[in-house]
């Protein structure tokens, strides 16, 4: 029975080396790819394009702002308010009204 159990404890530890030899091969296998990705992070990121905003979508983009600026400092009700009223009249109209209701 111990001729057993020393036979299966070599089996054990010759399974164990194997896994040991396969881990290392592998990392050995990453090593170059890991290299590899460290020298093309360390290159400085291509500059940007700037976006060309034609001026009608940069003014669009502007009256969002004031009007996000505006609708966030009032209530629920306020907002629903707001909202009504931009979408029969506009956003101007919202705005003016949302700057009204946001005075103390």
């Amino acid at each position: 029975m111990r001729t057993n159990r020393r036979r299966s404890v070599s089996q054990e530890f010759q399974s164990i080396r194997r896994s040991l030899a396969s881990i290392a091969r592998t990392v050995g296998r990453l090593g170059p790819a890991l290299e590899a990705a460290a020298r093309r992070s360390t290159a400085p990121p291509e500059p940007r394009r700037p976006r060309k905003l034609s001026p009608e979508r940069r003014a669009a983009l502007k009256l969002q702002g004031s009007y996000i600026g505006h609708v966030r400092k009032l209530s629920l009700r306020q907002r629903a308010r707001v909202k009504k009223l931009r979408s029969e009249k506009g956003v101007r109209a919202a705005i003016r009204l949302a700057k009204a209701l946001s005075r103390p």
